[in-house]
């Protein structure tokens, strides 16, 4: 049959008269414990390599404690808990709101700690949660559901300032019982219709949604194509009459999930980054997996473990494209599993060419990094082992493949221990760098953030410049950037920071 077109009027008709009788928080963060570590200021305790997060209830906070939730206590992440004290609500969601969307792997670490780090809320907080938001609604950029989806549950969603991001993100996540229980208990946590009707439906109240759909309709409270997505929700065999809308504009969870409950589902791999997990939760073919993987392990939204689970699953289907990143990192793995220098000589390289496509160096460096130390590698493959090494969370081992003997490999490892010399620099990007492991001072462009005790705002001025100085490799911003983040103790973070811009280069 061709396609019917039918009135909103009409189609909540339709499902009025049709409609019959049919049809956790989370304790423990698997991406947390393979996050870099950020070590802050000596005389604050230093950071795990990892963390377990405590078993988190939804509990709602009192009103002005909830911006200070977090996953993260101060003795694991090293921040002080006055972090945000002495700033307003409004210069923090500033710099929240304007984080890259690729960070710099060592700042992408930074900038989660930072996201997730219990901390006492500015005095300008209030009950509409703005700051809790904004790091919500940045973690969601990056792709970090499962964090964000703690996170707000920590904080309790079950208000009207949280319950929309709560909503989004179980959507996202792929279980939003929860939170559809919570919106039918208590409706004004919402004031999106489209959410309640969802809810009621998928709670088997399928009258009362049908007849608030019909009443959005008639008073034009929602547009036809969600009427209709909601119509097919409500109604599956209307599809053999309607075909569903084409896709959104913008794709929202709710949106996605309506198009996948009535068999039409939408693609990912166009969508925001978080819309990739959907095709993690186990019904997505390889492929998309792996191209889902590859997309959140490049912030981190995602551990390199999981990654490497799904590279070495099973041997490749085809060729070209994933597959052949498939095809190296499997050739990579089996040639260090075998201690064969020969064969490590011929995949080292393909496996860094083929990560490289899809900005992904760091993750193998931190996934291959200890197995590379230990193996037997020829002379001509060592320049490329001890530089992956260098990227690693075991920078300070590089020279144990490669003793330096060039200025450039003396730089990389004088970097590593946070000792350039400026003999060594060959660059202004190189000098700019030496200069700021030279300084014990904040940057001047700091020095008032600093010295009014604004350390998450000077933290998060000098990370986001560092971020935009690696874009276009700007030696000005990056002495800047690095003097500061050195000055409030982010040592590693630099180390680890000036490492990937020399060695990636500003192509991010």
């Amino acid at each position: 049959m061709s396609r019917l077109k039918r009135s909103s009027a009409t189609l909540a008709a339709i499902v009025w008269g049709g409609v019959a009788m049919a049809q956790a928080p989370l304790s423990a963060i698997d991406w947390l414990s393979e996050t870099p570590s950020v070590t802050v200021a000596p005389d604050l305790p230093p950071v795990s390599e990892g963390a377990n997060v405590p078993e988190i209830s939804v509990t709602a906070l009192d009103a002005p404690r909830v911006d200070a939730v977090g996953l993260l206590p101060e003795p694991v992440t090293g921040l002080p808990a006055i972090l945000w004290r002495h700033s307003t609500t409004a210069a923090l969601t500033g710099y929240l709101e304007g984080l890259p969307e690729r960070p710099l792997p060592a700042l992408q670490a930074l900038y989660y700690a930072l996201l997730l780090a219990e901390a006492e809320p500015p005095p300008d907080t209030g009950p509409d949660a703005r700051l809790l938001n904004a790091r919500l609604a940045a973690l969601r950029r990056f792709g970090a559901v499962e964090p964000a989806l703690a996170l707000v549950e920590r904080a309790g969603g079950a208000t009207p300032a949280l319950f929309d991001a709560w909503f989004d993100l179980a959507l996202l996540d792929g279980d939003e019982a929860a939170a559809c229980a919570a919106l039918a208990k208590t409706p004004r946590l919402s004031r999106d219709l489209r959410a309640r009707i969802y809810c009621l439906a998928r709670a088997g109240d399928w009258e009362t949604a049908a007849l608030i759909l019909h009443g959005a309709e008639t008073t034009g409270a929602l547009d036809e194509a969600d009427a209709i997505l909601l119509a097919l929700f409500l109604e599956p065999e209307l599809i053999d009459e309607i075909d569903p809308p084409a896709q959104p504009d913008p794709v929202t969870p709710l949106r996605f999930r309506l198009h996948e409950a009535i068999g039409a589902p939408l693609g990912t791999r166009d969508l925001p980054r978080a819309f990739a997990m959907a095709d993690l939760r186990g019904t997505a073919g390889w492929k998309a997996e792996i191209e889902a993987a590859e997309r959140l392990a490049e912030t981190g939204a995602v551990a390199g473990a999981r990654l490497l689970g799904l590279y070495t699953a099973r041997k490749r289907a085809a060729s070209g494209g994933v597959w052949e990143r498939v095809a190296a990192i499997q050739a990579l793995d089996a040639a260090l599993g075998a201690s064969d220098a020969e064969a490590l000589a011929s995949a080292l390289p393909k496996a860094w060419a083929a990560v490289r496509e899809v900005r992904l160096e760091v993750v193998l460096a931190d996934l291959f990094a200890e197995r590379l130390l230990a193996a037997p590698i020829a002379t001509a493959t060592r320049p490329l082992a001890s530089e992956i090494v260098a990227l690693s969370a075991l920078y300070e081992r590089a020279t144990d493949i490669l003793p330096p003997s060039t200025p450039r490999q003396r730089l990389l490892a004088a970097v590593a221990s946070g000792t350039p010399q400026a003999d060594d620099a060959e660059t202004p990007l190189e000098t700019a760098i030496v200069d700021a492991f030279a300084s014990v001072e904040p940057a001047p462009e700091h020095r008032t953030l600093f010295d009014s005790s604004r350390l998450g705002e000077a933290i998060l001025a000098a990370a986001t410049q560092l971020d935009a100085a690696a874009l276009r490799a700007a030696p000005s911003a990056t002495r800047t950037a690095l003097s500061t983040l050195r000055a409030v103790g982010l040592e590693d973070t630099a180390r680890r920071a000036a490492l990937q811009m020399l060695l990636l280069g500003p192509a991010r």
